[in-house]
Formats: structure tokens, sequence, C-alpha cells
């Protein structure tokens, strides 16, 4: 687990939070700037605690508790909290006290996903629900998140002031979107008969396994095919409705992925070639027209440093 958040950590010192939605704003500053590794670690476990804006303004944590912050200094600095669960929970928010004043630019904002460097995920279905915007009066309902990572991110330019929030993890019974710890495990991917786009992204390279896929092939009304189609390639060119994309990204937002291959059918025969991804992230998305019950069973494992030169597909080369 240690070596995951290096990865996550990796990230943001490569990036940074944008602050999308406290735009406009410088981050924390100090006469001797911080790094972004050293402000972005894994947290212990977080009953009781106090959140220090020089080594935790940026933190990324999957730890339930409490968290309190009280600002030190007047300065509009731009913070946040990056939560995260196992794939198959939510994460619940609530705020206990919230004293941050607005007339002096005050704000603390729930995202129900992640931000980073200006992208969001899940992307695919970005509203105005998803997103918390509080100063003054705390948020009176519980906070929960569609999948299993959520952002709490802040300025509080008074000093003295600041909030406290209670983070739990509850069960997610219909896992749609999935943010992976680790490039590790066995994972499924379902539509549940409804149309849209689900996804799993691993924040690092990937080898990729396909187990088991059921896609465009078995209908809603749990009537079989006979006999399995195998796997089939390229379905997007097909002008298929119902696939699912393996590739990358350079960033949170999947649906600017590079695709190596889409694939459809109906094919339970484990064994095929594993899929190696080179990229920031690993991206499985699995998009359904609403006709279908779709699974796809994927396993995930490390790429090692000496085969990312020889993966199935790196990110970028198409801009060189």
């Amino acid at each position: 687990m240690r070596t995951v958040f290096c990865l996550i950590a990796l990230v943001f010192m490569c990036n940074g939070i944008s602050g999308l939605l406290l735009p406009g704003l410088r981050y924390a500053s100090r006469d001797a700037p911080l790094s972004w590794f050293s402000r972005v670690r894994r947290q212990p476990l977080l009953t009781h605690r106090v959140i220090d804006i020089n080594q935790d303004c940026f933190m990324v944590t999957s730890e339930e508790g409490e968290l309190f912050f009280k600002s030190p200094t007047d300065d509009p600095v731009v913070c946040g909290i990056y939560m995260i669960a196992e794939p198959d929970k939510r994460i619940q928010v609530t705020f206990n006290y919230l004293d941050v004043p607005c007339d002096n630019g005050g704000l603390v904002a729930w995202i129900d996903g992640w931000e980073l460097n200006g992208q969001v995920w899940p992307a695919d279905s970005w509203d105005d629900d998803r997103m918390i915007e509080s100063c003054d009066r705390r948020p009176q309902r519980k906070l929960v998140s569609r999948q299993n990572a959520a952002l709490i991110q802040y300025r509080v330019p008074a000093r003295g002031k600041g909030f406290a929030v209670t983070i739990r993890h509850l069960k997610n019974t219909r896992p749609c979107n999935l943010m992976l710890f680790g490039a590790e495990g066995v994972y499924t991917l379902r539509n549940h008969g409804e149309a849209g786009n689900c996804s799993i992204i691993a924040i690092s390279p990937t080898t990729v396994r396909v187990l088991d896929l059921n896609v465009g092939q078995t209908l809603k009304r749990d009537t079989l095919l006979e006999m399995e189609t195998g796997t089939i390639h390229r379905c997007t060119k097909r002008g298929l409705p119902d696939y699912v994309d393996i590739g990358g990204a350079s960033g949170l937002d999947h649906t600017r992925m590079e695709v190596f291959d889409s694939l459809c059918g109906l094919d339970s025969i484990e064994g095929h070639r594993p899929i190696s991804i080179a990229c920031e992230d690993t991206v499985v998305r699995l998009v359904s027209a609403g006709r279908y019950q779709n699974s796809v069973t994927l396993a995930f494992s490390p790429l090692p440093m000496e085969h990312i030169e020889h993966a199935d597909l790196i990110c970028g080369l198409n801009d060189i």
C-alpha cells in the first residue's frame, strides 16, 4: 500500500491541484517552497486528526475518522483532502462544524470524485449535484459520493477559522466507476442493464488481462446466446454500440484516453494475452447503450519498469 500512495504522490508532484472550483488563487508557499512529495502522503488513522497545513495541504487518505482544520494564517491558500476507499465502497462526509467567513473569500468545496490539474474523475457523469460549495454555514446533509473517491478543496484566509468533518466508508452495491489503490487484483465492471459509461482507473502503468467478457450479447430479459462469439476486436470501428475500451490517459479525464483496443462479444475463456499499458493512468471504460447486461472481468498487475519501453501502448507517442 505504501508503494501505491507513493505513486499517487508522484502524480501530484508532476501536476498539482488546479483549484478548479477555487480558481485564480495561489497555493501554499513559504520562504523555502515545499515539494509536492512532502505535502502529499498517506495518513495514519484519522481519529481526531488535526490537519497541519505545512505538511498536509495536499493530503491523500484511505482512512475513516474525523479531521479538523484551523487556519494558521490569513493567506488565501488552496488545499485539498483527497479521499479514497475500497472499490466497492462510497465515501460519506459529514461537516460537524464550519466556521469559514465568506466576506474575505473563504470557501470549502465538496467534489464527488477527484479533480487534478483541471481534470475531473469520473468525467462521464458530471452534474451540479457533484459539487457543493459552502462558507459561513455548513452543509446540513451528509454528502455521499457515487464511487470510491471524493475530494474536499478549501481556502480559509482567516487565522483561527476552519472546519471539522467525519469521513465514513459505505457499502456500494452497484459500483460503476472504480479508482484502484494499486495496479493489482481482479475487478468486474457492470452496467447493471443501464445506458451509460462505467470505468476503472488505476493511477500507474499496468498490465491488464481480460478474464471474462460479456458485452453486447446478453439481453436485459436475461436471454443468453447459445454459443459464445469469442472476443470481437475493434468494436467501435465496426459501429457496435456496446464495447469496452482498454487503454491509458495522461490525466484523470478518461474521456481523453488513448485506446489500444475496443472489445465486445461473449467469451469466458481465460488465458488471453495480457495488454501492457505504459501511461500515467491505466483506463478500462465500458460503454453501454442500455439494451444489454454488460460485464467484463479483468485482472490487473503492475507493469515492471523494464517492460515499459516494450508496452503495447505508451501514451503520448502520437504527440511526438
